[in-house]
């Protein structure tokens, strides 16, 4: 018998499956889709079997026998198999890559992962209660009396250590140590199953999913914030799992996780899996053998939860379906939405893409009745959208408001004096982003990076927040040695700073750079839940999703930023923020307010936020999208080109761009190359062709040549981009 073998290796080069043979004490038990350890080369590498058969022709190289059999069970199943080739193929990613990709790393084919199963050690009887009564009749010793009737009340009791008392008996046979498997991660809600009565809107919404069971549809729920879509949600799921079904929810970010996992944990108990990046790769590897074995029926998570290995799944729900998070930057490039109708047709089971704001995308879908739309036209609470002002900075600065306008600075007195709570937006993290010299004009720059370095004030640190880079903050500029040297750009370190000297408040910051250790998402969320601080500021993570019902304003710094990004979508991108962000207060019976600081008052985004008015937003943003030849009117490609050397790769781009030109259809247009933004990364220079196409019968095989031409190139790498999060 004879495998085919894909290794783990995940060069392109070696994108293919290698024959190796199958021992005879392996035949009974190697499977299609088992994790194998065999010889590559002069290498010890794990692989996967896809395919198992019994002949061969010829090979072109000699074959070796398979080494071990890593696992009894085999780690792929056929679903996943599937999937994979299909990740790979609209991809344009190696096989392995897609295949590791939906793994915990205890299972992903690396031979040097040593992952292990906790378990914890019990004593259970090795006798009959009769014995063992006899046996305490006769003892004199209160340590193994107080063991034994420990055992008899309770059947068993977990052990840390074996003392004199234990070691006795068990060598008289009364008693034995049995070992038992421990999940690391535990997550308990302190808050009861509280089911709230649906209004009509969420009574059709949920009916009308539940009528498509067992049927591979996609509905868009477009509900503005604060309408109940998680309560619409947790109620399909648990219509799923009544009839035997399962279920996946994901959401956007991780700070999401802890509020949203506490309400499915309090209404669906240890049914429940979670599966995030915060989480360690043993409690990953626990969660997900929890699933494989059937403990749960439901799975919460951020994006990789959409490669759960849960059987015969019910509904798929992607909750804030517009975030530019379910799509992965590195390879392989998947948006879990795709993932999502693909797990949805094999297993026939209805997708449900919910948002306040969905993505134009989304919403053409739906206008043109490739999604089902439902509508949340009001909030669930009762309660009326909150009321938005916006404030032109302009005006302010000339008064010296450089941070708080007068209307914020009123307005966040006016709460903190009703003892209400406050969230404040930024989204840039550290203290300012650029720290210059006075005298010759000298900007701080990441000497690997085409970007000025941030200054992190807590640390004293100057930092890239690309390759990571960082110096300590200096006193005395390195170009002309003077000493007038300035930071400005506000950061949200700054903004704390600030609050905490002009306002009798408790304030606490959640940014990258206060939850980067375990458990701190949830400890933020948590505390300010409980009233333990009075204003919540930070980046877009507080933007989506939380659920407050003390918050009443909500202030957004620097509103238009996000509009000076040089993309297509930052129009869209703005207004999502904006209205989401806003979405934030009044979510109770108390009122809620906004107030919106810009230097760019006039833009449609801006303007229509105030108003929540995502329909005018869409009509106004696809007119332009129309006239630009961009998604969704056109499908969008993006050709990444990156190499250390400057004159290469900048001659290779021009290539590559000549080349798209040629060989694709005289409708499909091709920009570039240009200087990608940012240019410079940890010293590797970015180029960048964009493809725009409706249809182009040329343009896989097109692509595939492209790829093909550099996968054996050292001196540079061109990455293909499907559906690209920015360009």
């Amino acid at each position: 018998m004879y495998a085919s073998v894909i290794v783990e290796i995940g060069a392109k080069n070696v994108d293919r499956t290698f024959t190796y043979r199958v021992p005879s004490d392996m035949k009974s038990f190697i499977k299609i889709g088992s994790r194998v350890k065999v010889s590559f080369g002069k290498q010890l590498l794990e692989g996967f079997v896809l395919d198992l058969f019994n002949d061969i022709d010829s090979c072109d190289y000699e074959i070796k026998d398979i080494i071990e059999l890593v696992d009894k069970k085999p780690i792929l199943n056929e679903e996943m198999l599937e999937l994979g080739k299909e990740i790979s193929n609209y991809t344009l990613c190696s096989l392995i890559s897609a295949y590791q990709v939906m793994l915990p790393k205890a299972l992903k084919a690396s031979y040097d992962t040593n992952i292990s199963i906790k378990t914890n050690k019990y004593l259970i009887l090795n006798c009959s209660i009769n014995d063992a009564n006899n046996y305490l009749v006769k003892c004199r010793y209160d340590g193994q009396i107080d063991i034994l009737n420990n055992i008899i009340n309770n059947k068993e009791i977990k052990i840390n250590r074996v003392d004199s008392s234990v070691k006795t008996l068990i060598k008289h046979g009364i008693v034995k140590i049995i070992e038992k498997e421990s999940y690391r991660y535990r997550y308990t809600s302190n808050n009861n199953d509280c089911r709230h009565i649906l209004n009509d809107e969420q009574e059709y919404a949920v009916k009308r999913v539940c009528d498509c069971f067992n049927k591979s549809s996609t509905f868009l729920l477009y509900g503005v914030t604060g309408s109940g879509k998680t309560e619409v949600y947790m109620n399909i799921i648990d219509k799923v799992v009544n009839i035997g079904k399962s279920a996946i929810m994901l959401v956007p970010e991780i700070s999401l996780t802890p509020q949203i996992v506490d309400r499915f944990v309090s209404r669906f108990g240890d049914k429940v899996a979670i599966l995030h990046s915060g989480l360690s790769d043993g409690e990953r590897y626990d969660e997900y053998r929890k699933i494989v074995n059937g403990e749960v029926s439901i799975v919460v998570g951020a994006r990789s939860a959409i490669f759960a290995p849960l059987k015969d799944i019910g509904v798929i729900i992607i909750d804030e379906e517009h975030s530019s998070t379910y799509k992965q930057d590195n390879n392989p490039r998947y948006h879990a939405r795709d993932v999502a109708l693909f797990r949805c047709k094999y297993h026939s089971c209805p997708l449900v893409l919910g948002s306040a704001t969905p993505s134009l995308e989304s919403m053409a879908r739906a206008g043109n009745k490739v999604y089902e739309l439902i509508t949340l036209k009001r909030r669930a609470s009762g309660g009326s959208l909150p009321n938005v002002c916006i404030v032109d900075m302009k005006n302010e600065i000339k008064q010296g408001n450089y941070i708080f306008s007068s209307v914020l600075d009123k307005k966040i007195k006016e709460k903190l004096s009703k003892k209400e709570q406050i969230i404040l937006f930024l989204n840039r993290r550290g203290y300012s982003s650029i720290y210059t010299c006075n005298t010759c004009g000298n900007v701080s720059k990441c000497p690997n990076c085409d970007i000025s370095l941030t200054y992190h004030k807590s640390s004293g640190m100057l930092r890239c927040h690309y390759c990571g880079y960082a110096i300590r903050k200096y006193s005395e500029c390195p170009n002309c040695h003077s000493k007038d040297l300035i930071d400005y750009g506000l950061g949200t370190e700054q903004l704390e700073e600030e609050l905490v000297k002009r306002y009798k408040a408790r304030v606490v910051r959640m940014d990258m750079d206060t939850t980067s250790k375990k458990g701190t998402h949830q400890k933020i969320i948590d505390e300010f839940g409980n009233y333990k601080y009075d204003i919540l500021i930070g980046t877009q993570m507080v933007s989506k999703g939380l659920d407050f019902p003390m918050v009443t304003l909500v202030g957004v710094i620097n509103a238009d930023a996000s509009l000076n990004i040089p993309d297509f979508r930052s129009s869209e991108r703005t207004f999502q923020l904006l209205c989401q962000v806003s979405g934030r207060a009044g979510r109770s019976i108390r009122d809620g307010e906004v107030v919106i600081q810009s230097y760019n008052n006039n833009h449609y985004s801006i303007m229509l936020a105030k108003n929540h008015d995502y329909l005018s937003f869409y009509m106004e943003e696809m007119k332009i999208r129309k006239q630009l030849n961009y998604s969704p009117y056109y499908y969008i490609i993006l050709v990444n080109i990156m190499s250390k050397d400057y004159e290469y790769s900048f001659s290779e781009a021009k290539k590559i761009g000549e080349f798209l030109r040629t060989n694709l259809s005289d409708d499909t247009f091709v920009l570039g190359p240009a200087m990608a933004n940012p240019f410079k990364v940890n010293n590797v220079y970015h180029h960048q062709c964009i493809i725009k196409y409706k249809k182009d019968n040329k343009l896989r095989d097109t692509l595939i040549m492209l790829d093909n031409h550099y996968k054996f190139n050292n001196k540079i790498n061109v990455e293909i981009d499907i559906d690209p999060n920015k360009c």
